[in-house]
């Protein structure tokens, strides 16, 4: 069995396209379970964000194992695999290793070296643990990469400057009105992405203003407290949407919240004064139709992949050092998951000589039984110190070659020899 992982992300696919492959909070269970269930896949971890929906697996073969996801991704988007398939990347054990360590540690992100998608691996691998999905494997594998993303921010400068998403949001933004201060901006959504532009806000909009709208106020309210700023009714948009001079949005909402002809009332009552909005959510807030309207000037997460990459200069000098950290994370975890998998047939070997050797002492029971308490005692340990030695160097031998061609070799030898 091996890990494989099979995915799109935002450099691979169109924007319309990834959006329909989302992954909601509320779809998660569901579509863990499903994935467990086909026939060429045992453990599954998803990780759905804004940018990327990969789909981690311990495979039976990998064939069977990259079609049982392709068709998994085409119930999940109601799109025939013709619509995606020429988008799909996927990885095979060693690739498959260092292609999550790579996403961990920011270097696969828009903005390279974000924060934000450590905890969103994080958050994979604890909500398909506790739906069963994820097991020994995928666990140990997305606990060392979680190691991995934290070694690289600490020894490297890969996160430096803009390191989120939120943060390229807000000076994209910024950028396009040659700054944010009196101005009156909306943010739509309380969740992570919206918090994080909210405290990016924080302290650039001077005698501007904050305004935060979530379908839950309670959220909302909260937030716009933390930054000084205003709640707005859900339920109000409109109105706040012809006051605002940005809107900023990232929601997890599954359709499309801000609509063209709704839109096109809002900017007739704005009587010209312009509106920027900046969509990050993947799918998308604010209906693309929009970006037509007089007045509106429509940004999206293909607009801010184009920004951050015009930031990468000063962290690009970086990234040698993370891919050269991220190799050597590979041989380690590599090394680490063969020993693991030997583990079972060391056992099984002492435990074919520890049988041996007391079928043997059985046989001399009768002889042995008119010895000294002593002298059997120094029998048992005589018989366990010489298995124990024969023992050890094919132990030794097989541990120093785990994870190689030899290795493999040696196992199998082993399992002929003995029966194993």
């Amino acid at each position: 069995m091996s890990v494989v992982v099979v995915g799109l992300n935002h450099r691979t696919v169109p924007l319309e396209v990834l959006e329909r492959m989302t992954v909601s909070d509320a779809r998660l269970p569901k579509a863990l379970a499903d994935l467990c269930s086909r026939d060429n896949l045992g453990e599954a971890v998803v990780l759905s964000t804004c940018m990327r929906t990969e789909i981690y697996i311990v495979a039976d073969t990998f064939h069977g194992a990259v079609q049982d996801v392709r068709n998994f991704l085409s119930e999940l988007s109601f799109a025939p695999p013709e619509v995606f398939s020429d988008h799909l990347y996927s990885f095979y054990e060693d690739a498959a290793v260092s292609h999550l360590f790579k996403v961990a540690s920011g270097l696969d992100s828009a903005v390279v070296g974000e924060t934000e998608i450590l905890g969103q691996v994080k958050d994979a691998w604890v909500r398909a643990a506790a739906e069963k999905a994820c097991g020994p494997v995928l666990g140990a594998l997305f606990r060392h990469a979680v190691e991995v993303g934290k070694r690289v921010r600490s020894e490297t400068g890969i996160s430096r400057g803009t390191t989120s998403v939120s943060q390229a949001a807000v000076q994209m933004a910024a950028e396009k009105l040659r700054g944010l201060s009196g101005r009156r901006i909306l943010v739509l959504g309380a969740g992570d992405m919206g918090e994080g532009m909210a405290v990016a806000l924080a302290g650039s909009v001077g005698d501007g203003e904050v305004l935060v709208a979530n379908r839950t106020r309670a959220r909302a309210a909260a937030l716009a407290a933390r930054v000084g700023g205003r709640v707005v009714d859900f339920g109000s948009l409109g109105s706040a949407l012809t006051e605002a001079d940005v809107l900023l949005t990232s929601t997890g909402s599954p359709s499309v919240l801000v609509d063209a002809g709704e839109m096109a009332v809002v900017m007739e009552e704005r009587q010209g004064r312009p509106l920027l909005i900046v969509d990050v959510a993947v799918p998308r807030d604010v209906d693309p139709a929009v970006a037509s309207l007089p007045g509106v000037t429509l940004l999206d997460m293909d607009d801010l992949r184009a920004f951050a990459d015009a930031g990468l200069a000063g962290r690009r000098r970086e990234i040698a050092r993370v891919q050269q950290i991220i190799a050597e994370e590979v041989e380690r975890h590599t090394a680490t998951a063969s020993a693991r998998e030997l583990s079972p047939l060391i056992v099984a070997l002492r435990a074919r000589g520890e049988d041996v050797r007391a079928a043997e002492l059985e046989r001399f029971r009768a002889k042995l039984d008119a010895l000294s308490p002593a002298d059997r005692e120094t029998v048992e340990a005589l018989t366990k110190g010489i298995l124990a030695k024969l023992l050890h160097e094919p132990t030794v031998r097989l541990k120093e070659a785990a994870g190689s061609p030899r290795g493999d070799r040696l196992a199998d030898a082993l399992r002929a020899l003995f029966d194993l």
